[in-house]
């Protein structure tokens, strides 16, 4: 027998309380995971900035810069790689809402102090939640297309530092570290 749909909205889900402060949004009272209802926020514009390191030696980072690495252009293809990352995130991140991003940039900066790579992603969007884990998201494929285009001449490089660099906008308002 098939079940006739219900009439009635579904019973919004209060955060899980914590003794040690504010409660986390994506667990409901019985501790289950659930994706946050954002219906009832306002569409305002979000920016989000993260960014990464890829850690190198300077041989190899010599090589990325001098265009002569054998997968090819190195930096050109991690950057699309990121942006196609943030653009995706909702498939990757279970709870994540999806999102129509209206703008994404990646930008990777070869640092010879590092030596390395140093990976900074933008992204916004005009939406009722943020888009911090999709400037996440961009930075950590785009570090991982780089290792992945070097791992051949060096196992050893390590991808470090992915972290939150701002956040605009929403009612929680302006952070940065």
């Amino acid at each position: 027998m098939a079940r006739k749909p219900s009439k009635t909205k579904p019973a919004k889900t209060k955060p899980a309380k914590t003794k040690a402060g504010p409660a986390l949004t994506h667990i409901g009272a019985s501790g289950e995971a659930r994706m946050v209802d954002v219906s009832d926020k306002p569409a305002t514009e979000r920016i989000a900035v993260a960014e990464g390191r890829v850690v190198m030696t300077r041989a190899t980072l010599d090589l990325i810069v001098s265009g002569n690495a054998k997968k090819g252009d190195v930096l050109g293809t991690a950057r699309i790689a990121g942006i196609m990352a943030a653009k995706r995130t909702s498939e990757l991140i279970p709870l994540c809402h999806p999102l129509a991003l209206s703008k994404v940039t990646v930008d990777i900066e070869p640092d010879a102090k590092l030596p390395g790579c140093l990976v900074r992603a933008s992204v916004k969007v005009t939406g009722p939640t943020g888009v911090e884990m999709e400037a996440l998201t961009a930075v950590s494929v785009a570090c991982l297309t780089i290792y992945d285009m070097i791992k051949a001449v060096e196992r050893g490089v390590r991808i470090e530092g992915v972290h939150l660099v701002e956040k605009l906008g929403g009612k929680s308002g302006h952070y940065r570290v």
